[in-house]
């Protein structure tokens, strides 16, 4: 087998010296490669040909299949390459030369499974690269939320969040590193969402969310997603929300549960008054802090709440406005409540 292989270099290199073509020289390995499967098959076993070829034709078809399963899987990457393509040289039904649209052939490629799904398309794309989204908190929902919203390549993306980064953080708050310690979350959420989509626009708010400002800074933004784990903050949110008229993806997570919604009063949903018109008892929502919360939860909420912002901004499938998904990690179980608005709601209440 090595002097078919030490033949096969041979004719290569000789090919390359001559200036012929790459696929000639492809041609000329496939046709050596024939010729040995000829001996192999043709000739008795144990004749000194066939010995210095590799003595048993399975070896060289096994490679060969190998070298087909690579060239098929070029072929299809190829494929999904010029889909792609042709998919967003058509956005919004007009044809655009490759060069002059809104996606680079980097990012054409990032996004290609993206693109090529018939509910997300070129169209689905380009409104990700336009959406301005806000997360608050970088913490155990922020965290995959954010990674997973840059890479699907929303455009605009800002976090506010006014913590550090802590060791007891780095069970759950994947998008932080034991090396950025002590870093303000913000910027390690930021310099993490680069590192996966340099595509991206991150806006770092390094302070608490506070009355005075989030309804100036929600009108900035098309969707926010709520992270945070404090009745007093989701009912701050919640506020600046309605008055902004911003749809909130909402998610909470204890302990084994965790819950995702759409709070959008606007979109005939109710807000988060709507459902929770009262803060909770002292000892009846604790934070996980005081509770825990088991590790994986928040990665599993979090991708959720950055699946529904992308099918919301995208317009792709069946949402949550109206409704509340809840997943109970312990027994493996996930359901869907329905919700709806209260009209004396004091928040969002017609009457």
């Amino acid at each position: 087998m090595l002097f078919v292989l030490g033949l096969a270099g041979v004719i290569w290199g000789i090919g390359a010296l001559m200036g012929a073509p790459r696929q000639a020289r492809f041609y000329m390995l496939g046709l050596l490669y024939v010729a040995v499967l000829a001996v192999q098959v043709a000739l008795p076993d144990g004749h000194p040909l066939r010995e210095a070829t590799g003595s048993s034709p399975a070896l060289w078809l096994i490679l060969g299949g190998m070298v087909v399963l690579v060239l098929a899987y070029r072929a299809a990457l190829g494929q999904v390459r010029n889909r792609a393509r042709a998919a967003e040289q058509r956005v919004d039904g007009v044809a655009t030369a490759s060069h002059g649209g809104p996606f680079s052939g980097d990012e054409l490629e990032r996004y290609a499974r993206h693109i090529t799904l018939p509910d997300i398309g070129g169209r689905g794309q380009r409104a990700l690269k336009e959406a301005r989204v806000l997360v608050v908190g970088a913490g155990g929902l922020g965290s995959p939320a954010l990674l997973y919203l840059a890479a699907a390549g929303v455009g605009t993306i800002g976090v506010i969040d006014g913590d550090v980064v802590d060791l007891s953080n780095l069970q759950r708050q994947v998008i932080h590193t034991d090396q950025r310690q002590e870093m303000p979350k913000v910027f390690s959420a930021e310099i993490a969402m680069k590192a996966l989509n340099p595509f991206v626009a991150v806006k770092p708010y390094n302070r608490a969310l506070s009355a005075e400002i989030a309804e100036e800074l929600f009108a900035e933004y098309d969707l926010i997603l709520d992270g945070t784990d404090s009745y007093a903050t989701r009912a701050l949110i919640n506020a600046a929300a309605q008055a902004s008229g911003r749809p909130v993806m909402a998610g909470a997570i204890s302990a084994w549960e965790g819950q995702v919604t759409l709070y959008d009063p606007a979109g005939g949903a109710p807000c988060f008054a709507c459902i929770f018109p009262q803060a909770p008892a002292p000892g009846l929502s604790a934070t996980c802090a005081e509770t825990g919360v088991i590790g994986a939860l928040p990665g599993v909420i979090g991708a959720m709440m950055a699946l529904e912002a992308v099918k919301e901004i995208t317009g792709a499938g069946d949402g949550l406005r109206g409704r509340m998904l809840i997943y109970d990690a312990f027994h493996a179980e996930t359901r869907i409540i329905s919700l709806k608005r209260r009209a004396d709601c004091m928040v969002c209440g017609q009457d």
